[in-house]
């Protein structure tokens, strides 16, 4: 997995600041998280290929998480796109972007698939054969979703230098890949684990959007690789977080360390802040392993 943050600033965007959005490449996917203004932008900027994007994930309805996604698929027509594009978001989204498309006389070339999220409980709501992707949900002024995505690993991989020593044939290799036994010419039989290694583990990214200090969401990411978690004010205007129902950078940590998490990243911070670093001083108390999402970093998971 490799994660790209396009946009990390809270409400509204600035001249090197933009809105949450992100960008998730698990294998040959490449996957949009949350889609706010300049997304275009910045995608160019930091040369990404438009046409590789095939789903686009929507946490919940304020502007700063969706009020670039209607320019984007509006480009995706204008170059060329065929392609069917997924978008998962809440109730309504799908009622807004058919809207601003019929009342703007415009059409598209590829086929648009909704999938509307409204459970509150965690449900999957993405699996193929290469990762899925459950709902985390929320405590946010409206309905808000967080997203877990977890790659899958079904083949262990052959030990080649064991295949060597044993001199083992395409048949031979192709039985033991199904689960087969190797039998030496005098009849002793080799087990089939001793010419496999353990299995990749499989990564997981929690991506957490607006929300306040929500307990409930600590079993839900227990373990994770990566955990981004929206931070927009420091503890100076804890009285803030809790009238909007967002959290600070300690209440990040805090969930951080109560999930075991491996990393931590901060984002979606308020524009009040000119100095991001107080954010990492004040999750650090908390948790150790914090960084910050900052347009154009990239994290391997």
């Amino acid at each position: 997995m490799k994660l790209t943050i396009l946009g990390s600033s809270a409400s509204t965007p600035k001249v090197n600041k933009y809105t949450t959005s992100q960008l998730l490449k698990i294998r040959n996917h490449h996957i949009l998280i949350d889609c706010g203004e300049g997304i275009q932008m910045q995608l160019r900027k930091l040369k990404i290929n438009f046409s590789k994007i095939s789903h686009i994930f929507i946490s919940h309805l304020h502007g700063d998480h969706y009020f670039g996604l209607i320019g984007l698929i509006s480009t995706f027509r204008l170059l060329g796109r065929d392609s069917d594009l997924n978008i998962y978001g809440p109730e309504g989204l799908r009622e807004v972007i058919n809207m601003q498309l019929k009342l703007s006389c415009s059409w598209l070339t590829y086929k648009v698939i909704f999938h509307t999220l409204k459970s509150k409980s965690q449900k999957i709501v993405l699996n193929n054969q290469d990762f899925t992707v459950k709902t985390i949900p929320l405590n946010h002024r409206i309905y808000t979703n967080g997203f877990l995505f977890e790659e899958k690993f079904y083949e262990r991989n052959l030990n080649k230098s064991k295949i060597k020593e044993y001199k083992l044939k395409v048949d031979d290799i192709k039985k033991i890949k199904n689960g087969g036994d190797f039998f030496l010419k005098d009849g002793k039989k080799i087990e089939n684990s001793f010419f496999l290694r353990a299995p990749k583990k499989s990564k997981r990214y929690a991506f957490c959007s607006d929300t306040a200090y929500y307990l409930d969401i600590i079993e839900l990411i227990s373990s994770v690789d990566c955990l981004y978690h929206e931070s927009t004010f420091l503890d100076s205007h804890s009285d803030l977080a809790k009238k909007t129902k967002h959290s600070t950078a300690s209440d990040a940590a805090k969930i951080a360390s109560a999930a075991n998490v491996g990393k931590l990243i901060l984002g979606h911070f308020s524009n009040r802040y000119k100095n991001q670093e107080k954010f990492l001083l004040e999750a650090k108390i908390h948790f150790k392993n914090v960084e910050l999402a900052i347009e154009g970093t990239e994290f391997d998971i």
